[in-house]
């Protein structure tokens, strides 16, 4: 039998094998190698692998991002729409007189009229007589007042206490700021604003009393009066409305047609 020769390799290609036998060979994508990306084992993983894995956490991390970031901009224009829809409603609404309330009889409408014209005609005859005092007990809040009470006695800015509470304490107010700042609008705008306090913290809500201290500042008539005003006209002038309500309201009840 014939004997073959063999060859020895080199030492070189013994290495070549030797490294390919303990590291596994791993394909590479044509655009990672161009980007410098070296496959380095890790653990029996390569490095590249390791990227590849990282690269997919990353995309659908941003994936999911972005459905919320789309979904919670679909709910914003939701929510934009529907309030828009809402908004002409509620505005018309605003326009239109309340639908729980019953339309007025006509001895609704008769006996506070007639409540309103007796309180200004016992007034201007007050008027009269004092008029060489040169002052006056129609002053135009009481108007307002007049129509709360024989409109609404049943509101909250009816009630005895709050009106006589808002009309002593903002008078006295208008006064105060008279006497500190004198006339001009930093009077105006001070009595104004400690007045609106001042029913806020009293818990007295009656919304002509804060016209009260304007009138004193610009009336220059009332300044004689100095803290009498804090009684005269509003609250002196409140006691004669209280009583015409409680007639008004009598007849509303008990005459009706």
């Amino acid at each position: 039998m014939a004997s073959l020769q063999v060859k020895s390799l080199p030492s070189g290609h013994l290495q070549l094998i030797r490294r390919n036998l303990i590291t596994p060979t791993v394909l590479k994508a044509p655009s990672m190698v161009s980007a410098g990306f070296r496959s380095q084992p890790f653990l029996g993983l390569s490095s590249y692998d390791l990227r590849i894995d990282a690269s997919v956490r990353q995309m659908r991390g941003f994936k999911s991002w972005s459905n919320r970031r789309r979904v919670s901009k679909s709910v914003g224009v939701f929510m934009s729409v529907a309030s828009a829809d809402d908004f002409p409603a509620i505005s018309l609404d605003s326009w239109k007189p309340d639908k729980t309330t019953v339309a007025p009889s006509l001895s609704d409408v008769i006996w506070p009229a007639a409540g309103a014209f007796a309180a200004m005609a016992i007034m201007g005859r007050i008027d009269q007589m004092l008029n060489p005092k040169g002052i006056s007990m129609s002053i135009a809040p009481l108007g307002a007042v007049s129509a709360i009470l024989f409109t609404t006695p049943s509101a909250p800015a009816a009630r005895k206490y709050n009106i006589f509470m808002a009309q002593i304490g903002c008078a006295a107010i208008g006064v105060l700021a008279f006497s500190i700042f004198g006339p001009g609008w930093l009077a105006r705008s001070t009595a104004l604003a400690a007045s609106v306090a001042f029913m806020v913290i009293a818990r007295a809500n009656h919304p002509p009393a804060a016209s009260l201290p304007l009138l004193f500042i610009d009336g220059a008539k009332l300044h004689k009066l100095n803290f009498w005003y804090a009684l005269f006209p509003g609250a002196a002038a409140c006691i004669l409305l209280c009583f015409l309500q409680e007639i008004v309201c009598y007849l509303k009840d008990n005459l009706k047609f």
